[in-house]
């Protein structure tokens, strides 16, 4: 049988970063301005080591690229999906990104940007950006142009448990106070509208203004799938998406859950609890991935997890 492949996360610092990802998750963070914890990826901005077994002190690029059996022999030239747990202390960014199109022809080849996220906590009176309100691409660039921000972004209130699917093309930007999961495209690019005229090192960052307004959806379509949940005897499931890029399905266990791993390959990511897979300990902030052709595996305990994997 092939190993559970445990990653070991990368952790980036930000502007609007805390410490949450020691105090809730036990990680060992640069400091208390880190923003993001790269869970499973293989990018070349962040690229997980693997910490035991066979091929433990491996990137996870260098299995993709050398051992794709591992991964049913998936195409692609990169690992498809990049899996990140984020803890927002204070706003994000305005921000927009493209789709695989846009990305390849303005972005170095880049694959462009998908992603959902799931909230783990936050304050109870937290809200996130999904959308703007302005009417067609014309009123998209006014609004922009104008500094309307008030007017244009559109903020609605969350809680812990909420999902939201972010399609490229969708304004967006997670605020403070809240934690998240991400589950996205394995892509680095980002295109900020506006940064509250924030300085860093003195300066402001670098905005993508005719980028962002090149590539946002206008009028904003709001994303209306719904979650679908399942009732086992030890076990809840929820199907919180399936797109062309990814399925994402949250599991609440409570005692021995028995699943077979028929997928290419199957990320998974510990968001609260503690307990054991296959007689391996697991604990929240956990992140691995079960290969091909793996099949059946038993998780015991009282433990939350994500999944997510490729169609």
């Amino acid at each position: 049988m092939r190993d559970i492949l445990f990653l070991e996360p990368v952790f980036k610092e930000m502007i609007w970063g805390g410490s949450r990802l020691k105090t809730e998750f036990d990680y060992h963070i640069p400091s208390d301005s880190t923003g993001e914890c790269w869970g499973i990826s293989a990018h070349p901005n962040g690229d997980c080591l693997i910490s035991e077994g066979e091929f433990s002190g491996k990137h996870l690029s260098e299995l993709w690229n050398h051992n794709r059996e591992l991964f049913g022999n998936a195409k692609g030239e990169v690992f498809p999906l990049l899996i990140k747990i984020i803890d927002a202390k204070k706003d994000l960014s305005i921000q927009v990104h493209p789709n695989d199109e846009y990305a390849f022809k303005n972005e170095k080849g880049s694959l462009g940007k998908t992603e959902c996220w799931y909230i783990l906590d936050c304050d109870e009176d937290a809200t996130i950006v999904i959308g703007h309100n302005a009417k067609d691409n014309n009123a998209v660039r006014e609004m922009i142009h104008g500094k309307q921000w008030s007017d244009f972004i559109r903020e609605i209130p969350i809680k812990k448990g909420d999902f939201f699917q972010i399609n490229p093309g969708c304004v967006h930007a997670i605020k403070a106070g809240t934690l998240l999961l991400e589950t996205q495209q394995n892509s680095d690019i980002t295109y900020r509208v506006y940064d509250y005229d924030r300085l860093s090192n003195g300066r402001p960052r670098e905005l993508h203004v005719e980028k962002s307004i090149d590539v946002i959806t206008a009028p904003f379509e709001e994303d209306t799938a719904s979650v679908q949940i399942q009732e086992f005897k030890t076990y809840m499931a929820a199907k919180l998406i399936e797109c062309k890029y990814y399925a994402v399905e949250k599991y609440d266990i409570f005692g021995t859950a028995k699943f077979n791993q028929d997928k290419r390959f199957l990320n998974i990511s510990i968001i609260e609890g503690k307990g054991f897979i296959d007689g391996k300990q697991i604990q929240k902030g956990n992140h691995f991935i079960m290969p091909n052709e793996y099949g059946e595996f038993i998780i015991e305990g009282n433990v939350s997890l994500i999944m997510s994997y490729v169609l």
